[in-house]
């Protein structure tokens, strides 16, 4: 992954964005390694490819941030996608 394939936060909205949408893997990668509890750390550098080491706050921020998103999607994403599907 490029740095350009993601924003350091997803954009905050009450609908699906098609930053979601193109983005569900990595929100369901960061999501499946908080439930694991895989180090952070870990997590941003391997699925984000960011070194938190080197930029530690912009790491925190974009995991946390995705990671928020990724719960989003758990609780109220999902219905849209359901919707759609059904289109």
């Amino acid at each position: 992954m490029t740095r350009s394939d993601f924003l350091d936060s997803p954009p905050a909205s009450a609908e699906l964005t098609d930053y979601d949408r193109a983005h569900m893997k990595e929100y369901m990668r960061v999501l499946d390694a908080a439930t694991d509890g895989a180090d952070w750390r870990e997590a941003v550098s391997l699925i984000f490819g960011i070194d938190p080491a080197a930029e530690p706050e912009r790491a925190r921020k974009v995991h946390d941030s995705h990671l928020a998103r990724a719960r989003w999607m758990t609780e109220h994403g999902y219905r849209q996608l359901l919707r759609d599907g059904r289109r």
